[in-house]
């Protein structure tokens, strides 16, 4: 059964590397996943947050980056190292398959620190806006899915990396939100105003 999972998980990362890989993608995949090309979003929230809603707004950015610091320590020093698998542009019998757009790093790939990090920052945001801007459950998610889907069309992570790494974000992201809105309640925090 695991055998069949992880042929399945290689075959849909060569479905997706390889088979759908076209000039657009192969120009815009690389920049969805760099920190930089989302830097105006970052600053975007560290001033619209503070100035709307003054020092609950520095709190709420707080706990994005505590959602952030936690994500990034679970996925990246306690949940890879456990399982120590191979980035697909690192395994030698899919080296030669791989479209690989980007320098593939030493780490491993399960799971996926970018996916943890931007869906525990999604999830973070859903549930903390949510009672106020339904449109953000949408944004966020498809922000967080692009993404985690351009780390498997450049090459450095299977699908599955970035689907468990989306679900342990969403688990993070949720349950800081749940503290940040026991802390500071909706009908108090009144996101949106």
């Amino acid at each position: 059964m695991f055998e069949h999972l992880i042929q399945f998980d290689q075959q849909l990362f060569i479905a997706i590397n390889k088979g759908m890989s076209n000039p657009f993608f192969d120009w815009i995949m690389p920049l969805l996943r760099n920190r930089y090309f989302w830097a105006p979003l970052y600053l975007f929230l560290i001033i619209f947050l503070p100035r709307n809603y003054g020092k609950w707004g520095w709190f709420c950015l707080a706990f994005i980056l505590i959602t952030f610091g936690l994500c990034d320590y679970f996925s990246a020093s306690v949940v890879k190292p456990a399982f120590e698998r191979l980035r697909p542009c690192n395994d030698v019998t899919l080296k030669d398959e791989i479209n690989s757009l980007v320098s593939c790093g030493k780490g491993f790939s399960f799971p996926s620190t970018h996916a943890t990090n931007h869906f525990g920052i999604a999830m973070f945001l859903f549930g903390t806006f949510y009672s106020r801007w339904k449109w953000i459950a949408p944004l966020a998610f498809l922000w967080a899915f692009s993404i985690s889907f351009a780390q498997v069309y450049i090459g450095v992570h299977y699908p599955i990396d970035v689907l468990s790494g989306a679900l342990l974000g969403c688990i993070i992201g949720y349950i800081i939100s749940s503290v940040f809105l026991t802390i500071k309640p909706n009908n108090k925090w009144q996101p949106g105003n």
